[in-house]
């Protein structure tokens, strides 16, 4: 028999128990780093982080992930835990971010992408802007042929950009945001083009990228990743944990198992070649794989793995394997302490 407005009160008392015990949250950063263009606004200023470490001290607790991860295995609800999590492994991580994580004694794990350890290249999203939106002049048109398909764009009147011009888009960003200008287009357009194809195949379609704008085949200091020392720099001290994030930060979802396990396991392996001990955290590259890359990840010897999918709170029913992160963004003290509040109480 169907009680009329059951369902409504079982989500009101839900609401009322998410409030008097609130779960846990994994925050999501990338970088520590001010940088004039930013269109996935991956970068939090350093004096924003610190007021975001101020933050989470005065909502809850911060703990490990791998502490976060016990309470949930004992099937215990993380009260107001919080885990801080960086993906990709940029340089900034140390130089950055771990001088602040020390200042206030918080832990955090930052994912790694394995081949870019040392690299000499910038991660492709990086080099797609360094190609496409910064000041000066490009040809008018531009023909690929990607994944089979053949594509021709027209820059029009972007063909030459200002460094007026750039200054006054640099707060642009690619999501949410309508294109300024066609070389915005442009790189809106190729970005998900490009994100499912594998690293040779992107890198063959951004060298044609560089020798049609004419660029030098250069990496900005400001965008580079890890070295190897540095990597064992980072988790010195035993405050920040390594995780594994990949060899080339591929789209699982476009790999076929065998592959998607090559990724898994050498990204594993090489960090711990490197670190002379296990890595047993695992965050999925842009949060995204199948039902197939789970027991992938467990067999290969993680006990955990992050996502990017949004679930506010996390409670103890969570799956240690497709754990929750909300993204964090370039906020001040008082915007991120909404945003925590929202996510924490659902409001």
């Amino acid at each position: 028999m169907r009680i009329p407005g059951l369902s409504k009160l079982r989500q009101t008392a839900r609401r009322i128990r998410k409030r008097l015990t609130p779960g846990g949250l994994i925050l999501l950063y990338h970088r520590v780093a001010q940088v004039d263009s930013d269109p996935w606004s991956l970068c939090v200023s350093p004096s924003h982080f610190a007021e975001h470490l101020e933050v989470v001290h005065k909502f809850g607790r911060v703990v490990q992930l791998q502490q976060l991860t016990q309470t949930l295995e004992q099937g215990k609800h993380p009260h107001r835990q919080f885990v801080i999590t960086f993906d990709d492994g940029y340089a900034d991580n140390l130089d950055n971010a771990k001088p602040l994580l020390k200042h206030y004694d918080i832990p955090a794990t930052v994912f790694v992408t394995s081949g870019h350890i040392g690299s000499q290249h910038e991660f492709w999203w990086d080099q797609l802007e360094r190609l496409l939106l910064q000041p000066g002049t490009l040809p008018e048109k531009l023909v690929l042929t990607i994944n089979g398909s053949s594509y021709e764009w027209e820059l029009g009147a972007s063909t030459y950009y200002s460094k007026e011009s750039y200054q006054h888009h640099r707060s642009w960003r690619a999501s949410g945001q309508d294109s300024p200008t066609s070389r915005h287009s442009l790189y809106c357009s190729l970005y998900p083009l490009l994100r499912p194809l594998s690293a040779d195949e992107r890198q063959k379609i951004l060298a044609q990228l560089l020798v049609w704008t004419g660029a030098k085949p250069s990496s900005r200091l400001t965008h580079r990743s890890l070295t190897p020392t540095e990597l064992s720099v980072l988790e010195q001290g035993g405050l920040i944990e390594v995780g594994a994030h990949t060899v080339t930060h591929p789209f699982l979802s476009a790999l076929p198992a065998p592959s998607q396990q090559e990724e898994i396991q050498r990204g594993k392996a090489e960090l711990e070649e490197i670190l002379g001990h296990s890595v047993t955290s695992f965050a999925y590259p842009y949060g995204d794989y199948t039902a197939e890359t789970i027991p992938i990840v467990r067999a290969a010897g993680f006990a955990r793995a992050c996502s990017t999918t949004i679930a506010y709170s996390i409670g103890r029913h969570a799956d240690c394997f497709q754990l929750p992160r909300v993204v964090i963004e370039d906020w001040d003290g008082d915007e991120f302490a909404r945003q925590l509040k929202g996510w924490l109480f659902d409001e």
